[in-house]
């Protein structure tokens, strides 16, 4: 060695050492910020950018002047808010005080037309009933869950879905589709990628909004929250803090897009 090579590699080792401790000391302070932030609050900052991939004509034009928007939310258990201990824990609720939040100058009146258990072939047979009845102008449609969570198939769901879609919108209301929960019941299914698949594709098809609560949930767990953070006990349904986040992330979805 001669007596320059001995300087550069003595500042190429302390660069090394300055760089790996810089890695050392981002991974504390990133995993010291998880800590210090509540799981709602670290799946809201992994999904700040969520779309619903369509606009909201209806509701934007209630929001824009201040007249009253009503909002049926359609579904089963998710809807419902299955384990929360009341119905302001519910992800319809608290999406609708996260929108009196972003427009304090709104008035937003929530339905809750959740059933515990309900398919998508139910969910359609209520709509009358339950939904367009109450002259809504927007729709969020909660679906898919137990046509295969125990063991159900998806075949023809599809036209079932589309009928249904065309239904809500020939009742003058914006629709958004809500898609599969990411959680160990439904992963075990060999169908959910199908109905995945098929509510996207409907939602695209038809022009309307998509929530990915699917995606929602994985990006979280990408962002470093524990895989059971979102999901209750039962491995299928949401935690509180999971109805949180879906509940706040979806109306920062619906400003963006009914902007």
């Amino acid at each position: 060695m001669n007596r320059h090579q001995a300087p550069v590699r003595s500042v190429l080792k302390s660069g090394c050492i300055a760089a790996t401790l810089l890695i050392v000391l981002c991974k504390i302070g990133f995993t010291q910020a998880l800590q210090n932030r509540s799981v709602a609050e670290t799946c809201l900052a992994a999904n700040e950018n969520l779309s619903l991939g369509a606009p909201l004509p209806h509701t934007f034009a209630r929001l824009r002047s201040g007249s009253p928007l009503k909002v049926v939310a359609v579904g089963s258990s998710s809807t419902v808010g299955l384990w929360v201990l009341s119905s302001a824990g519910t992800y319809p609720e608290v999406m609708r005080r996260e929108l009196m939040r972003l427009r304090p100058s709104a008035n937003i009146e929530i339905v809750n037309s959740g059933r515990v258990g309900d398919t998508i072939p139910g969910n359609v047979a209520r709509f009358d009933r339950d939904v367009l009845s109450v002259k809504p102008e927007l729709v969020i449609w909660q679906l898919g869950t137990n046509d295969i969570a125990w063991g159900g198939r998806a075949d023809g769901l599809k036209d079932v879905v589309i009928g249904g879609v065309r239904v809500l919108k020939a009742g003058g209301a914006d629709v958004i589709l809500m898609d599969l929960q990411y959680a160990p019941v439904i992963l075990a299914s060999s169908h959910h990628s199908i109905i995945q698949t098929i509510i996207a594709d409907v939602a695209r098809q038809e022009h309307i909004g998509l929530f990915p609560r699917f995606a929602l949930m994985l990006h979280s767990m990408e962002a470093g929250l524990p895989s059971g953070a979102l999901v209750s006990w039962d491995g299928l349904h949401n935690s509180a803090e999971g109805y949180d986040c879906i509940g706040r992330a979806l109306a920062r979805a619906i400003i963006r897009s009914a902007r």
